[in-house]
């Protein structure tokens, strides 16, 4: 009986200390899965999704789903619709996590927080890239001016209407400017596109 009560102890302070936990570390510390899966039944944690496990008496921040996608998803980034709403550039509340990753990486499958992919070059995932904490997890995310001149490239996906949304918050906001959403245009070829809106924009005040 002391085994599995010395793994629930264990159990526990990973899970204080990350926020959110997969079984592979939580095995890593010693606890097996027929450990967490009696911790699970007696509702001592929460089964997030298949080896995603949390206390049910942490914090819920705003962006949860976000620190859960970046333990199901480790080399992923947060882009387009939920980068916009994570850095409060847009009103709507995407149903699914916007997640880039590279062309050959893993994709994740089974439960929880539904995401969807965006296949990225090596080079445009590495660009403007930020790292936040969310639960105590780490959460990369697209900057700024990354994520508006991504969604212009990505407008047939998301929405003409949600990408110039994007752009006029980010330069109302003062997140970014006008020079730094242009230069990471350039460096996903798509500043042709974009160039337009930005002079409309700025023209304006």
């Amino acid at each position: 009986m002391s085994e599995p009560a010395s793994q629930r102890r264990i159990a526990h302070t990973v899970l204080k200390a990350r926020g959110i936990a997969r079984l592979a570390e939580l095995r890593a510390e010693g606890v097996t899965a027929a450990t967490m899966s009696r911790m699970e039944r007696d509702g001592e944690v929460l089964r997030l999704a298949r080896g995603l496990y949390q206390l049910p008496d942490a914090p819920l921040d705003a962006h949860h789903s976000l620190a859960e996608a970046a333990k199901r998803v480790p080399k992923g980034v947060v882009c387009l619709v939920s980068a916009l709403a994570f850095h409060q550039l847009t009103d709507q509340l995407p149903r699914q996590i916007w997640i880039a990753i590279g062309q050959k990486d893993w994709a994740p499958r089974g439960d929880g927080a539904p995401v969807r992919l965006v296949r990225l070059t090596d080079r445009l995932l590495k660009e403007g890239v930020e790292s936040h904490t969310v639960e105590g997890v780490p959460v990369k995310v697209f900057g700024v001016a990354k994520t508006v001149a991504d969604c212009f490239r990505y407008r047939n996906k998301i929405g003409l209407s949600v990408a110039i949304e994007g752009l006029q918050e980010a330069l109302r906001q003062r997140k970014t400017t006008a020079g730094e959403i242009v230069r990471q245009a350039e460096r996903g070829a798509i500043a042709t596109v974009i160039r337009p809106y930005i002079e409309a924009l700025t023209a304006n005040g």
